[in-house]
């Protein structure tokens, strides 16, 4: 029965994707996540990484973004946060993973550009920020902390953007890799926002009394727009300084920050107005991550981002391909609906293809 389902899935697949290809008369822009998280690591085998670059050749895929930096672990050489996974990676290979990849990958035309999950450190207590600062670091709501464990959100350590040591911390990360890696095509900033679980948090000591201190308001009422504008201005604040610090050493790198959706959910709850970054020339694209696994309301979505921007190219969907391990033809429909805004496609991510080939072949269709 298993046999017999996974036969007319890929017919399904195959028709569709011939239909697809024969209806398209424009060759779509595309791009790819690369995961650190998948096994094996990419940057850990030349072998792995020519795999990418075949495939994404095969793919037109023109932009890869890379993983290097996640949970305050850095997959190049850093002073700041932890090496020890680029330490490895460099034992494996004998050289900078990084640098390699991206020679690699320049030879076949496409770009590489940095992914860095800044604002979270994932569950990772051990964390350079942790150890240098303690938890007065993590962002926090208005309740009573007994243990370490309950500053976790959403199992994750959120950072906050509105403590200057933590900006400074990140700026120096930048700096580390624009300095490093003089070819990097371009940088992207993800979880650059609050987290959006019960969107109260930001009581933090220094973060209530530069709030206080800014306004002149005496008394934190979670209601109150002040605050809330306040939050929002500490994201864009920060994304501004990192901005500036990759310009500042690489002035033609390319600069981008990934969008929670929908819209509602990143001005009110994860405090992120990515629509004021774009129309204000503060990044040059926005990687939105739209990840419904409903491709009806992924389509809904990606025309409600269409009226939220003055020029809606500066816009690259990101398609879940992890969400559809076992819908490989739901992931087919989504992919399809992406290539038709005319926008730059996402696949996130590299792992969740290798994971279930049809969701790589169709990607990889002709």
């Amino acid at each position: 029965m298993f046999l017999i389902k996974s036969r007319i899935i890929l017919g399904v697949i195959v028709l569709l994707t011939l239909c697809f290809s024969a209806s398209a008369d424009t060759m779509f822009p595309r791009a790819l996540f690369v995961s650190v998280l998948q096994d094996p690591q990419v940057l850990s085998s030349e072998a792995e990484m020519d795999q990418l670059i075949d495939f994404s050749k095969r793919a037109r895929i023109k932009i890869l973004f890379v993983q290097i930096y996640r949970s305050n672990q850095a997959w190049f050489p850093s002073k700041v946060a932890d090496p020890s996974p680029y330490e490895r990676c460099f034992k494996s290979l004998g050289q900078d993973p990084v640098a390699l990849l991206i020679t690699k990958a320049h030879a076949q035309g496409i770009e590489v550009h940095a992914w860095l999950n800044l604002l979270s450190l994932s569950a990772n207590k051990d964390a350079n920020f942790i150890k240098k600062y303690g938890n007065e670091v993590l962002t926090r709501n208005s309740h009573r902390k007994r243990t370490f464990e309950d500053y976790k959100i959403d199992n994750q350590y959120f950072l906050e953007p509105g403590d200057p040591r933590v900006r400074e911390d990140l700026a120096k990360i930048v700096k580390e890799i624009v300095g490093t890696y003089n070819d990097l095509d371009g940088i992207q900033f993800d979880y650059i926002r609050y987290p959006d679980v019960k969107p109260q948090y930001g009581y933090t000591e220094i973060n209530m009394e530069r709030f206080k201190k800014g306004t002149g308001i005496k008394r934190i009422d979670e209601k109150d727009l002040r605050w809330k504008d306040w939050k929002r201005d500490q994201v864009t604040d920060l994304l501004r300084l990192l901005v500036k610090t990759a310009r500042a050493a690489h002035p033609g790198i390319h600069v981008s920050a990934t969008g929670c959706m929908p819209y509602s959910r990143a001005y009110h709850e994860a405090f992120q107005d990515w629509s004021s970054w774009l129309d204000r020339g503060l990044v040059e694209f926005v990687t939105m991550m739209n990840y419904s696994d409903d491709p009806a309301e992924f389509a809904k979505l990606n025309e409600g981002m269409r009226t939220r921007v003055t020029d809606f190219k500066k816009v690259k969907i990101a398609v879940g391909a992890y969400k559809f391990l076992k819908a490989p033809e739901l992931f087919l429909e989504e992919f399809r609906s992406c290539e038709q805004t005319g926008n730059t496609c996402a696949v996130f991510h590299y792992g969740s293809l290798l994971d279930n080939h049809l969701l790589a072949d169709i990607v990889a269709a002709p």
